[in-house]
């Protein structure tokens, strides 16, 4: 028998707003709304744009060995964030390989908040009662994604639109930081992190609270956008995606990531992770513009002098860049920028060069 796919707390909100609903890591999800994936991804640049992410597994850590047992299982040294702070980082196989990426966020004294992928919520949560059973019992861990709705408000006019929404948040909320507050009345976490190479939120109200809330971005002039546009700017912001650009058969060094790994701990996965820094990489993961006109998808082959050294783990048509750029596994001497080889598009071969990431950076402020 199929098991029947999840809905989240706003899936009858995307079905009046007309979006185009797919299967998606379980769930069912928007891809696209009635403008578009290109549109919804230029409003997100120009202006703003609201994405549903409450698949997202959403996993919280109580007790005075949490930030222990989050230091054990993923590259960062958890116990040196600071209170309200959040930090981008990889959960590991002992082998070295990426189980997930993942952010990390100190809540309270002995609470922690892991946000990790949809389609990895069951791996990680085994992962961390693994460890929990053998090394840290005295742990309380919950899983609150059903009970805890997620929203994703991005693009430069989320800043000042959000300001005027938020009330009892002390100071200014800065990248990477979490902290509970009253958005439009209602209270939830608020992140100041995202998936779209942009600045903006990520707001978790309870799943009751969560239709409501989506709809106060909406009256600022934010445009709902799906998972289409959502994968267009991040691989325009060169973001990775598990199970296409890391998986559990590449390492952070490999996914030229290990800035997010931390060797001067002891860890599951340290000392794999440890033995890979010593002895060096053969391929990493390497951004591309296409020279000649093609898309290269997911899966297509990289070549060079006749002979297939790769493949291309994301790729597409980049409307903010107006061209078609990629990322894949090649050769460390093939990654260097200017680097030329071949992508078989449908069975041509067009030509592209190493270029390098991201392909897009916002400007600061």
């Amino acid at each position: 028998m199929t098991q029947s796919l999840q809905r989240t707390p706003l899936y009858k909100t995307h079905l009046v707003l007309g979006g185009r609903m797919v299967p998606f890591a379980g769930w069912e999800m928007p891809i696209q709304y009635k403008e578009g994936i290109l549109a919804e991804a230029r409003a997100v640049r120009a202006s703003a744009g609201l994405f549903d992410v409450s698949h997202m597994g959403r996993i919280f850590l109580h007790g005075v060995d949490s930030g222990s047992l989050l230091d054990w299982v993923t590259t960062a040294e958890v116990p040196k964030l600071a209170l309200g702070q959040g930090r981008y980082t990889f959960i590991c196989a002992e082998s070295g390989g990426i189980l997930d990426d993942a952010i990390v966020y100190h809540l309270a004294q002995d609470d922690y908040l892991l946000v990790c992928n949809a389609s990895n919520r069951p791996a990680v949560w085994d992962w961390l009662q693994r460890w929990q059973r053998q090394r840290f019992p005295s742990v309380v861990m919950e899983d609150r994604t059903t009970q805890v709705g997620m929203i994703a408000w991005q693009g430069p006019a989320s800043i000042a639109a959000m300001e005027r929404l938020l009330s009892g948040l002390p100071g200014k909320l800065r990248p990477f930081r979490i902290a509970q507050a009253a958005v439009a009345g209602i209270s939830c976490l608020v992140a100041r992190t995202g998936y779209t190479g942009e600045d903006g939120f990520e707001v978790m109200p309870s799943s009751a609270d969560t239709p409501v809330l989506w709809q106060r971005p909406q009256e600022t002039g934010a445009v709902p956008c799906g998972l289409g546009a959502r994968d267009v700017l991040r691989l325009e912001a060169a973001l990775p995606l598990h199970g296409n650009d890391i998986t559990r058969d590449t390492s952070p060094y490999e996914a030229g990531l290990e800035r997010f790994v931390s060797l001067d701990k002891e860890g599951a996965a340290m000392p794999a992770l440890k033995a890979i820094a010593h002895r060096g990489i053969s391929r990493r993961l390497t951004g591309f513009k296409m020279v000649e006109r093609g898309v290269p998808r997911h899966g297509y082959s990289i070549l060079h002098n006749d002979r297939i050294i790769g493949e291309v783990t994301s790729g597409g048509y980049s409307p903010t860049l107006d061209a078609y750029i990629g990322m894949g596994y090649v050769s460390v001497e093939l990654s260097a920028p200017g680097s030329r080889f071949t992508i078989d598009v449908r069975g041509r071969r067009q030509e592209a060069e190493a270029v390098h990431l991201p392909f897009y950076s916002r400007r600061r402020a």
